[in-house]
């Protein structure tokens, strides 16, 4: 049990067990993506529940690049009072927590923001408007975009950020040769494709200091025939390592990639089944030598065990099994190793797309019989 449960720090960040809270859509944002009180009373029953690190909310950090209704929002300053309510309610129950900083990009949702859709390429859509391709002038201003939402995270108390560039949104969407089919300086070659996510690194970097903890979240690969692969997945890293970057969480797939969606659905019933990117994280550790934290399908202690003790990640990262079970690694913690729970049927989606918010609909369901 030491080794996950061992002190560990990312730069500045003295974090109490190797395990992660990964950034979701909890659904229980204001209208207008401001933190309320049950958003706050999820995330503080999560530290009480023993998560070393939280990865809070998927947030968006200008109007035109929210994906949907109750996300947590952090393109104003006038956000930042109800986000330190956040921070210093996670921080009296000995947490950390970091802030995800997103951008849908031909993923966002123009009924809701009433502007159009921006993307690294035109795209169209079957139902609902097109996506326009962003001008560099764009490009610029949604790099300003992370790096003021990165300084008022700084403000509002958090331990540091987290840069989404997975799932196939905005910064995806540009690593991505499958939505990226640009011929300027942000296409083509890999090192054009992640022009814009080392100009949002240094943006952040040059507001929030060397100091402030800043992650990534990136895909293994998109699981598309002409999507980001685990190649370029591994270039990528190996780019943002000798840019500083403080830390790496892995994932996978999009919207578009059939089964292996982010967020698969189906019972994982044997060891054998866990962890969905095993060996795009081998080929990681390898060659990179920034922290890895590893999301996608852990459900047992003892896979969580081998995958630290064998070098395959350093820290396992849980979204899904934390929704049903707030309190499970303390369970684990407690001896009492027995799976997680949870049934990976995603009905916890339900309760958020109805203005719910988040919680294990299948739980509660079997309770109320």
């Amino acid at each position: 049990m030491a080794k996950l449960f061992e002190t560990t720090t990312i730069n500045t960040m003295n974090l109490k067990n190797r395990f992660v809270r990964s950034a979701t859509w909890e659904g229980m944002a204001g209208e207008d993506g401001s933190c309320t009180p049950r958003l706050i009373d999820l995330i503080v029953e999560l530290a009480r529940g023993g998560v070393g690190l939280i990865i809070s909310s998927h947030t968006y950090v200008s109007r035109e690049g929210q994906a949907g209704p109750w996300q947590l929002g952090i393109y104003s300053d006038e956000l930042i009072p109800n986000l330190h309510d956040l921070t210093e309610a996670v921080h009296k129950q000995g947490g950390k927590i970091v802030l995800q900083l997103a951008h849908a990009g031909s993923r966002a949702d123009s009924n809701l923001t009433g502007m159009e859709l921006l993307g690294p390429s035109v795209k169209e859509k079957e139902n609902g408007p097109p996506c326009r391709e962003m001008t560099h002038e764009e490009i610029r201003q949604t790099a300003e975009a992370f790096a003021k939402a990165a300084a008022r995270a700084q403000e509002s108390g958090f331990d540091g950020v987290q840069i989404h560039a997975a799932h196939g949104f905005l910064l995806s969407q540009f690593l991505s040769p499958f939505y990226n089919k640009r011929k300027d300086d942000y296409g083509g070659t890999i090192e054009n494709r992640a022009r814009i996510v080392f100009e949002v690194f240094q943006s952040i970097r040059d507001a929030v200091g060397d100091r402030f903890p800043v992650l990534i979240k990136m895909n293994s690969e998109d699981f598309l025939d002409t999507g980001l692969s685990v190649d370029e997945m591994l270039e990528v890293a190996a780019m943002l390592e000798r840019a500083g970057i403080d830390a790496i969480e892995l994932s996978g797939g999009t919207a578009d990639s059939g089964k292996f969606v982010p967020v698969r659905k189906g019972r994982i019933d044997s060891e054998e089944d866990e962890v969905y990117y095993r060996e795009a994280a081998k080929r990681y550790k390898e060659k990179i030598g920034v922290p890895l934290i590893l999301v996608g399908g852990i459900r047992s202690y003892g896979v969580a065990k081998r995958l630290v003790e064998k070098g395959v990640a350093d820290y396992i990262s849980l979204s899904r099994p934390l929704i049903r079970e707030p309190h499970l690694i303390n369970r684990w913690k407690s001896g009492d190793t027995s799976k997680a729970t949870c049934l990976s049927d995603n009905m916890c989606f339900n309760p958020i797309r109805a203005g719910e918010g988040a919680y294990c609909y299948t739980e509660k369901k079997s309770r109320s019989k």
